[in-house]
């Protein structure tokens, strides 16, 4: 009888063991595919090229805008972290080290220089951390170099061809502008930062634009003001001063170098007394839309901050929730690129962009 009692117990032990088993291996978390839309705190590096650029400065407010909203929407922890690269490559390359050692999980970089993108893009795939590029588009041959990377920008031909289009509209409603009565458009041009894809298609589409309305066109001068309002008003006292009255139109590549232009002229004696010099710029910043209000700024063409940071934010998201981003994220083409269509500014449409 005891031999029997041991056997029944043993079998019955043994039976326990199996189900108990078969019950831990159906419900353990390990045989679960992981839900990375359930991921509660996230972490996103931003790199930028310089926190005192306005229109930088103002994409970075729209990033973290965007992040707050998804944190309200979704319930998700989203921490910004937003880094100074002072316009050094160096400086910012160590940072992106900083956040690849911290473990973020998605790295967003406004490049100080485009053409050293190679660099990050490395340090990134081997850590298999995504990168979102913005506004400083890196060269194809980079772009092509891993598939978890993406860039949202604007097509910068396109804000050069409104700008020359806005000049050209003045030119035909306003004779007078032709100074000295020779038919042709002399005019200065202050550039962005030199090898800045948005410098160098502002510049030429801005003219091509002109030359396309059946303008002619004489340079005077031309020079980099490296986005700067101050190197803006620098530039243009010392061409006033150099080229008295024969400057007839002021091409700017962005809002920041147009306003320092505009001060230049003030105290040059213009925007009084009915001497006015027509100045163009990009961006829209608010700064540039107060200038256009008080009949100063003659345009400018939206560079749609808000939009580029929403998007930055999007593809973030997207990609730490493991979507398929370019089949999720609205406005992807070729697969990684977010192309932000600009927008003329003039006083006829100002109250629009005002707020």
């Amino acid at each position: 009888m005891k031999k029997k009692l041991s056997l029944v117990l043993a079998v019955l032990l043994t039976t326990a063991m199996v189900f108990t088993g078969c019950g831990k291996s159906e419900s353990s978390s390990a045989n679960k595919p992981e839900d990375k839309s359930a991921k509660k705190e996230i972490k996103v590096g931003v790199a930028l090229y310089k926190f005192d650029d306005t229109f930088i400065s103002t994409v970075r407010d729209a990033i973290e805008a965007e992040a707050k909203a998804i944190e309200e929407k979704d319930g998700v922890k989203i921490t910004i972290n937003a880094v100074d690269g002072q316009g050094q490559q160096t400086m910012q390359n160590d940072q992106v080290d900083t956040f690849i050692t911290q473990k973020y999980d998605v790295i967003c970089v406004n490049m100080v220089d485009r053409t050293a993108a190679s660099v990050i893009i490395d340090k990134a795939k081997a850590a298999n951390i995504p990168v979102v590029f913005f506004n400083r588009e890196p060269v194809k041959e980079d772009m092509a170099k891993w598939d978890k990377m993406f860039y949202v920008g604007a097509k910068a031909e396109e804000s050069g061809t409104m700008q020359g289009q806005i000049i050209a509209d003045y030119w035909k409603k306003h004779p007078e502008a032709d100074k000295n009565k020779d038919g042709k458009i002399q005019y200065v041009m202050l550039e962005g930062e030199p090898g800045h894809q948005d410098a160098i298609l502002r510049t030429e589409y801005s003219i091509k634009a002109l030359e396309e309305a059946g303008l002619k066109v004489e340079k005077l001068a031309s020079d980099t003001a490296n986005w700067q309002r101050a190197q803006g008003q620098d530039k243009m006292s010392a061409w006033l001063s150099a080229h008295q009255d024969k400057i007839e139109v002021v091409f700017a590549n962005n809002d920041d170098m147009a306003l320092g232009a505009i001060e230049a002229l003030k105290a040059a004696g213009y925007f009084k007394d009915n001497k006015f010099m027509p100045v163009v710029g990009v961006d829209a910043t608010a700064p540039a839309i107060d200038s256009l209000k008080q009949g100063l700024l003659l345009g400018t063409v939206l560079n749609d901050a808000k939009g580029q940071g929403s998007g930055v934010m999007d593809i973030a998201y997207s990609i730490v929730k493991g979507e398929d981003v370019a089949s999720t994220v609205k406005g992807i083409t070729d697969g990684k690129y977010m192309w932000v269509p600009y927008q003329p500014v003039t006083k006829e449409n100002v109250d629009k962009f005002a707020k």
